[in-house]
């Protein structure tokens, strides 16, 4: 499995994915689930991926085939990134005619999704949630982020921080911490992290940073943030209900002795 986030904001947008496909006790896979497609100051399109890693990688192939080969419909050439959610949405589809009936064979679902964002030359930044079927939905004024793969631990920090006027600073910050949030709930999401930032009109990558175990920055937020939660968790009044109990009302009754209950 696999937890990745992507958030649209007024200065750009904030990618970040782990890289864990398969956990067991003594099995550990890691596969990047972040491709960037770039032609620096005409487009820059950022990919997360999540599910079956199969499905993903074929239509990963495929994209990059039809750019290889000048295709009409490709990654490079679309004129604006609803078109590229489009291309990715029918490559999504191909795959699920070529392996959809031999999985169901074998009892796999297809099962794959993408989170597609990123900027075109004439055109604002915009982030696009595409589902296994090829159709996509694309982030509003009201939608601030997406979430693909383990999103529910995740979720409740972003819910309560993010806004679309946050810098991309304070934005990479809460993905981080939802992802040490959805790290230390689920052993199928896990190191090495990448995270992705696009500065509006751009139209390139701003940053690229590979974060593993030996990350400073990313080890210090995951302690201080525990820190922190404990601390205002002990700051937190308890509730009165349970510590003003009418003495009356605590009492219970004394159990029948043996003899009584007999003698009934």
């Amino acid at each position: 499995m696999t937890y990745c986030v992507a958030m649209l904001l007024d200065a750009g947008l904030v990618f970040l994915s782990d890289s864990r496909t398969n956990a067991g006790v003594d099995q550990i896979n890691t596969f990047r689930k972040t491709t960037v497609f770039e032609r620096a100051g005409d487009r820059v399109i950022v990919l997360l991926s999540a599910g079956n890693l199969a499905i993903t990688q074929g239509a990963l192939n495929l994209l990059a085939e039809r750019m290889s080969s000048q295709s009409d419909a490709n990654l490079l050439n679309c004129p604006n990134l609803f078109e590229a959610a489009r291309c990715v949405g029918s490559t999504l589809r191909e795959m699920h005619l070529r392996d959809a009936e031999a999985l169901r064979q074998q009892g796999i679902e297809f099962n794959a999704s993408f989170i597609l964002g990123g900027q075109i030359k004439g055109e604002a930044p915009r982030l696009f949630h595409i589902y296994a079927a090829g159709n996509f939905v694309e982030a509003t004024p009201d939608t601030t982020y997406f979430q693909i793969g383990e999103s529910k631990y995740g979720k409740p920090i972003i819910d309560r921080v993010t806004r679309r006027s946050m810098p991309l600073s304070e934005a990479a910050k809460c993905a981080l911490i939802s992802m040490d949030s959805t790290i230390r709930s689920n052993l199928s999401v896990g190191l090495p992290l990448d995270l992705v930032i696009v500065r509006r009109d751009e139209c390139r990558i701003s940053s690229h940073v590979d974060i593993d175990s030996t990350n400073e920055y990313f080890q210090r937020i995951r302690e201080r943030w525990g820190e922190a939660l404990r601390e205002i968790f002990s700051e937190l009044p308890n509730p009165d209900w349970l510590m003003s109990t009418p003495p009356e009302a605590g009492k219970l009754a004394s159990p029948p002795s043996r003899l009584q209950s007999r003698a009934k």
